[in-house]
This record gives C-alpha cells, sequence and structure tokens, in this order.
C-alpha cells in the first residue's frame, strides 16, 4: 500500500516486517520491548479510547513526555482519527507550558514521567481550556494513560468501524501537528504541518539511507522536535527497530548494550563524544600514550577517498590498534550518525568516521518538515563543510543576498493564528524565506554559511557572521562554548566559557593553582592561555572579523539554565542580557 498519510506506516509495518522489538525503551537495567502488533493494536486502542471519551476530528491533543514508545502510541493513535497532535517539550518553562496549550487549543494533555508532570504541574492552573490530563506513568490522584488504553480495549467493538471510516476520511493535507519551535527568541510559534508535508519528507530521506529493517536505531534528540520525529518515521517505514536512550547520561551504554547501528545527533552532542576519547588518551602513559595520540591526530585528519595502497593500511593498523576499542566502547557495530541543528567542527567529522562512526551532516528546519539537504550515505557522499544535496522532493534557489528559499509538499502550511507572521516568510510567489544563507559548493551541495538574522554589522560598516567564529573558536580543546558580540560596536568581541576538563590538566601541568572555576577564569595564566587560541583564530581572520577583546565566564551553558535553546543552539537575547555588565567592561560602555 501507499503511505500518503502519517498512521500509514502501521499497514506499511505490519505487511512487511513482523518484530517483536520494533520500539523499546530501557526500564531499569532491562529494555522493555513492543512489537509490531503491540504498537498497531496500542495505537487503535488510544484511537477508540479519544473517541468514546468524546474527542472528535479536528480537536488538539497534546503531549508532554521524553522519548518512550508510548509517544509513537499517541502519535498514531490521534492522527488516525483525524485529531492534531501537539508534542511540546519537557523541559520548558512554566509559562511556555501556559502559551503553548492555550495557544494551541489543546483539549487533552498526555504526560509522561512523574518528573514532567511536576514541571508542567505549575502551569495547569493557567490553562483556560481546562484539558483533561492522563499520565503515563502512575501518580498520585492524576488519572493514567493506561485507563484511556483500557477503556478503548474495552469499546474497540463499538469504535472500529467508526476509526476505520474516520481513516479513510483524512486526506494528506489534512493537518497532522502543531509544533511549537523552540524559540531562540521571542515566543513560540506553532507550525503547521500536515500529513502530506510529513510524509512528502520522510519518503523522501528514505532512499539515502543504508540501514534498514535488521538495523537497531538509538533515539535520544526529543522527538517532539521535527528532526528525530521525522528521522523515526523513516526508519519504521524501513523497519528498523528504534530504542529509546534512558537518558543524555546513559547514551555511550545504550548504543553498546543494543549493539547500535546509528542514531541522530546534534554538533554539541558529537562534540562531547570527540571531547571524551580525547580525555581517554590523557591518563596513558609512554608507548600506548603515544600510539593513542597518533591514531587520534591522523583521524583528525582522516581522508575518506584516498585509495593509497600505505594510507589505506595505516587506516586498517590503527583501527585494529585504537579505533576498535573506540567502537567497542559504543557497541561495536560501524554506524551511521546524522547530525544536524547546525555546523560541525570539520575535525569531529573526520575522527569519527575514521573509526568508521560515519558522520553525515543535513540542513533544515521545522516549517520544512524539515530536511531540505542532506549527505549521501547510500552514495558513499560526504562533503565537508556543507549539508549536502537538495532533496528531489524540495524545490530550491538562493536569493539574490544568498539566503535560502524554500516551496513544494514539504512546506508548512503556515503559523498557526497567525497568517500576517505567515505572510513575512512565505512571499507572493510561494518561497518560505528560511532566514539562513548558504552557496552551492560543486553546483551540487549546499553550505551553510550563516543566520541572516545573526549576522551583525559593527559601526564601521562592516559585516561579522558570529556562528562561523564561533564554531571555529570551540575547534579549539581549551575553549567549551562561546558567543560572539559586537552589533554597533567598533570591534568583535566574545563570552567564552572554557573546556574545564582541559584547563584542570593544563593547571596541574602547569602548577597553576585555584579553587573554583570562578577562580580559574580570572587566572591571568588562563587568560593568557585562551588569548593564545583567540590569536590563532584571529590570523586567518580578516580584520574586521577578529576578536579583539573577550572575557572568560565560569557557568556551563545548558538548556536548564535558559543559554541555550531545546535544540542545543545559543539563546543570544538571553546570553547577552545575562552577561551585560561584562559586555559593558568591554566596550567601556
Amino acid at each position: 500500500m501507499a503511505v500518503t498519510r502519517i498512521f500509514d506506516i502501521l499497514e506499511h509495518l505490519q505487511k512487511n516486517y513482523k518484530k517483536d522489538d520494533m520500539l523499546c525503551r530501557r526500564h531499569g537495567s532491562e529494555w522493555e520491548k513492543y512489537s509490531v502488533d503491540d504498537y498497531v493494536e496500542i495505537a487503535h486502542s488510544i484511537a477508540c479510547g479519544l473517541l468514546e471519551k468524546g474527542f472528535q476530528k479536528g480537536d488538539k491533543i497534546a503531549s508532554i513526555m521524553q522519548n518512550r514508545p508510548a509517544w509513537n502510541f499517541v502519535d498514531m493513535g490521534i492522527t488516525m482519527v483525524g485529531m492534531v497532535h501537539v508534542p511540546v517539550y519537557p523541559t520548558l518553562a512554566t509559562d511556555d507550558y501556559t502559551h503553548i496549550i492555550n495557544h494551541s487549543d489543546a483539549k487533552c494533555i498526555i504526560i509522561g514521567a512523574e518528573q514532567v508532570y511536576r514541571r508542567v504541574e505549575p502551569a495547569i492552573s493557567s490553562f483556560t481550556n481546562n484539558p483533561k490530563i492522563y499520565t503515563v506513568d502512575p501518580i498520585e490522584g492524576q488519572e493514567q494513560f493506561k485507563t484511556l488504553v483500557e477503556l478503548g480495549r474495552s469499546t474497540r467493538e463499538k469504535w472500529m468501524p467508526v476509526v476505520e471510516e474516520m481513516k479513510a476520511s483524512v486526506r494528506p493535507d489534512d493537518l497532522a501537528t502543531l509544533i511549537y519551535t523552540s524559540g531562540t527568541t521571542g515566543v513560540p510559534k506553532g507550525v503547521m504541518l500536515s500529513h502530506k508535508n510529513l510524509v512528502t519528507n520522510t519518503l523522501g530521506i528514505v532512499p539515502v539511507q543504508t540501514n534498514d529493517h535488521n538495523s537497531k536505531i538509538l533515539s535520544f534528540l526529543p522527538l517532539c522536535h521535527v528532526y528525530e520525529r521525522i528521522v523515526n518515521y523513516k526508519y519504521q517505514y524501513l523497519g528498523a527497530s528504534i530504542y529509546y536512550a534512558g537518558s543524555l547520561s546513559t547514551i555511550a551504554k545504550d548504543l553498546k548494550d543494543i549493539h547500535a547501528d546509528g542514531f541522530c545527533a546534534v554538533p554539541r552532542v558529537l562534540e562531547m563524544m570527540f571531547n571524551k576519547i580525547y580525555e581517554a588518551g590523557k591518563d596513558l602513559k609512554g608507548l600506548k600514550k603515544m600510539i593513542y595520540f597518533w591514531a587520534f591526530n591522523t583521524a583528525t585528519k582522516y581522508d575518506y577517498y584516498n585509495d593509497n595502497w600505505f594510507y589505506k593500511k595505516k587506516i586498517e593498523l590503527l583501527d585494529k590498534l585504537v579505533y576498535s576499542k573506540w567502537r567497542d566502547n559504543l557497541g561495536g557495530h560501524p554506524m551511521i550518525i546524522v547530525s544536524g541543528g547546525s555546523s560541525i567542527q570539520e575535525k569531529i567529522l573526520r575522527l569519527l568516521s575514521a573509526a568508521k562512526l560515519r558522520v553525515y551532516e543535513g540542513y533544515g528546519l521545522t516549517e520544512t518538515s524539515p530536511v531540505i539537504a542532506v549527505n549521501n550515505p547510500r552514495k558513499n557522499i560526504l562533503k565537508i563543510g556543507t549539508v549536502g544535496e537538495i532533496l528531489p522532493c524540495i524545490e530550491f534557489k538562493l536569493a539574490d543576498d544568498g539566503e535560502i528559499l524554500t516551496k513544494g509538499d514539504c512546506l508548512m502550511m503556515g503559523y498557526y493564528k497567525d497568517e500576517e507572521y505567515t505572510k513575512q516568510v512565505i512571499d507572493a510567489d510561494g518561497w518560505f524565506h528560511t532566514g539562513d544563507i548558504g552557496a552551492m559548493v560543486e553546483g551540487r551541495f549546499l553550505k551553510i554559511t550563516d543566520r541572516k538574522k545573526e549576522i551583525f554589522k559593527l559601526s564601521t560598516g562592516k559585516y561579522v557572521a558570529p556562528q562561523v567564529l564561533e564554531n571555529r573558536l570551540k575547534e579549539s580543546y581549551f575553549i567549551e562554548n562561546a558567543m560572539v558580540i559586537g552589533e554597533n560596536e567598533k570591534i568583535a568581541s566574545a563570552i567564552i566559557v572554557p573546556n574545564f576538563n582541559t584547563f584542570h590538566f593544563w593547571c596541574a601541568k602547569h602548577k597553576v593553582h585555584f579553587n573554583t572555576h570562578e577562580d580559574m577564569v580570572q587566572n591571568p595564566a588562563v587568560i593568557k592561555r585562551v588569548q593564545r587560541e583567540v590569536s590563532k583564530l584571529n590570523s586567518t581572520l580578516a580584520e574586521h572579523e577578529q576578536i579583539r577583546k573577550f572575557k572568560l565566564v565560569a557557568d556551563i551553558w545548558d538548556v536548564k539554565t535558559g543559554e541555550l535553546s531545546q535544540t542545543l543552539k545559543l539563546r543570544r537575547h538571553f546570553l547577552q542580557k545575562k552577561y551585560a555588565t561584562l559586555i559593558d567592561e568591554m566596550y567601556n560602555h
């Protein structure tokens, strides 16, 4: 059968891939596994339960939960009866929950773990629609999600004929989901995506994939974000088994446990992997340490397409001595890793790929469902510094100023309750203005050069692209994170978070004493060492781009503390407000 609505994937699975571990979740030390038949049965029971409770086609049903099989059960159960799924991050602030639930007109909320419920709880009294609330995990005083499932099972005879009629009535152009953008600035906006949007993008990325129904995939990026969601649809379509990680802290253990064949990531996750591999060599001694860092340094310059016999033999030797040990710590299998969200450092791409953990960059936005371009594992194409080739299902062009424009079946229906802003980003000819600046490499590969709105102008009239400079700064082992600033100022400057692990070793070696991280970032020797890294970067830049001043801060930038968005991007306005005093000092305001 042709898959034209998201829930059609269930019938496709039943017809082609009968397996016992379709969707799996770590539960303590064991994996809780659901078969294809379980998946289909529970999703239909949810649909019946919602109808029995009086919910109707077009109603908005929100889910607030971490990655788990129940997320998919809810997704399919909601959409097969023409209701609209509103997935929400489980780590938002109270005001964000209030805005999203009220703005979306959600009539029902399904919440996962108790810790998520406690986070949402302060906002509940502000929900104007008085939505019905179910919790997946048992919470005293709250109605459990399993009662909705059981209600559906007990009324299947009554409702299944209706469910089948409603499934048949759902059209590809119907609204399937409202996704609220994580928002690096301003209030989250509800992106309306149809079944056609999601299905077109899913089927558009299937042909580039080398994993299949024999593969095991670890999922840990939030399913409420369209990137991980569309990849999950892709793997379901292929019949691959999807395992949901216990948490971000258990990723390595979970990869090893299931002998994973791939996963999706954002650059920040891969940066952490890279740093752990680097740190692992520091404690070695003598010959072992020499061999380790010979392998490490060779990997950071790995040449994908070097067919020289001697070079291939060297990589094989280093794989036997070192790289295979890295893989063993992650399950032992070669992997396909897809990275999106922002650009990734070249040395990380090369190092992981040398160890047969092949990283392929892609690019897209929530508004484009999301993938616009991706490097192609099936063709073995990985053009470093680019996000790959444009998908065949995407209409694409570059504006005169380099802005990336798209339209077609993957483009959103618009922003919910915001026709005015929809008109601002989709022009009269139907082209969506992404806000990203790009260029074509070799006429085939898309390279993202910066965010149009993040580029700033110095008082000298020169333009600076901060994201490019920030990524270059983070290539240093001594720099964990950075934000480049300077709008309307004479010079560019930066707020820098040092890599504290690296500096702990460095300070011990150079007898630099400190008590706290606050002491460390004020130490002249530490500041001088970071200055060397900044000066090294400056030597490669145009004069107006150079980082003339910087301040070190002792904070760790995180989603929970507000410096990063849910997709781990810098929240610039928040950071500028937080460090207003430091910025004033740098510019002598």
